[in-house]
């Protein structure tokens, strides 16, 4: 039980950590186009992020896959920049239907980037245990938990901005985007490397 709560918690603070912040920014730009009326399909993105990131972190584990980490370092504020750019140029086109089946493919591929930005520290966690898989379940618990609690209060805001403020689902999807994308492209040009 111990080990649970130390894994779990590990993987909650993993996401909800200020220094680490580019995983709500991923979070941000990947739920900012949703709302309430749309829970199903931001579990599933988160879900499908919390696979990726889980997948990437066995296959790290196990020494199956090791990528450089320059690369990753690099990698992770391109996948936040790609997907607040979707947001912006999708919105501008139709704020009526959403692609939902092209963020599902975003929330995987780039939770596989960005689980492998975390594969050195949390093999530092698990040691030299040979029972890595429950670990990496019990931090994916945590991961996935933080990650609701982020989403929630991306959707309480947007509530909050569209109906008592009166943005139009439009404009919060356009300068929520146009902020990550401002706060991320330094990120971005400290992690060039060549």
């Amino acid at each position: 039980m111990d080990n649970f709560i130390f894994f779990g918690r590990e993987g909650l603070f993993h996401v909800l950590d200020w220094n680490a912040y580019d995983h709500i920014l991923f979070l941000i730009a990947l739920a900012v186009v949703y709302d309430f009326g749309n829970w199903k399909k931001v579990i599933w993105l988160i879900s499908l992020f919390t696979l990726g990131h889980t997948l990437s972190l066995i296959l790290a584990a196990y020494k199956i896959v090791s990528v450089d980490t320059k690369w990753i370092e690099f990698l992770i504020p391109v996948t936040i920049i790609i997907t607040a750019l979707f947001n912006i140029l999708y919105v501008r086109k139709s704020t009526k239907q959403l692609k939902t089946n092209t963020n599902l493919i975003f929330a995987l591929f780039f939770g596989l980037i960005h689980g492998l930005g975390f594969s050195s520290y949390f093999k530092i966690l698990i040691g030299n245990s040979t029972n890595k898989l429950l670990p990496l379940l019990e931090f994916a618990l945590g991961v996935e938990l933080a990650q609701i609690i982020i989403v929630l209060i991306i959707l309480i805001l947007g509530f909050i901005f569209q109906t008592i403020f009166r943005f139009s689902k439009r404009d919060w999807v356009i300068i929520i985007s146009s902020i990550v994308i401002g706060v991320v492209l330094p990120i971005l040009k400290s992690a060039i490397f060549w």
